[in-house]
């Protein structure tokens, strides 16, 4: 089957009408150009002017102007609870560790030092599969590093 060429993202609410779907961990939808494989064996060619993060309920608009839906696959994560969770909170985002912040716990990618951490700090670590959403950065869509400023606070 040929290659579907994608160049360019809608972001989540703006878009109707996905005739495919893309499963993606977090890691594999933070990309530039990538052939990837749809839920219905599409060959799917993402060429992008930038590296992007594609969030859950984006779509990538097919050179024909088809959509295909980017859905977050499940992976292994670790479930973090805990009676301070803002402290715990803080101390995964004072290591710039991807965090998928719920009313009764957090979500991170496995890593046994920052397990390690918070079970010291008297926090619950229980690993889990499942979908993850980590929060976007501050500065716009997306993931924090490498992001561009703009218009913002940090305008002198």
């Amino acid at each position: 089957m040929a290659a579907f060429i994608s160049q360019k993202l809608r972001l989540a609410g703006t878009w109707s009408g996905a005739i495919d779907r893309l499963e993606l961990s977090y890691d594999d939808r933070f990309l530039r150009r990538k052939l990837l494989r749809s839920v219905a064996g599409r060959s799917v060619l993402v060429d992008l002017a930038q590296t992007m993060s594609l969030g859950h309920g984006d779509a990538l608009e097919l050179a024909g102007g088809e959509l295909v839906e980017i859905c977050a696959a499940d992976e292994d994560l670790l479930a973090i609870s805990g009676e301070n969770l803002v402290q715990l909170a803080w101390h995964i985002g004072n290591r710039h560790t991807p965090c998928q912040i719920e009313p009764d716990r957090l979500l991170i990618q496995p890593d046994p030092v920052i397990g390690h951490m918070l079970a010291h700090l008297g926090a619950s670590v229980t690993p889990t599969r499942q979908a993850f959403n980590p929060e976007g950065g501050a500065y716009g869509h997306g993931r924090t590093h490498a992001h561009a400023h703009g218009h913002t606070a940090h305008d002198h």
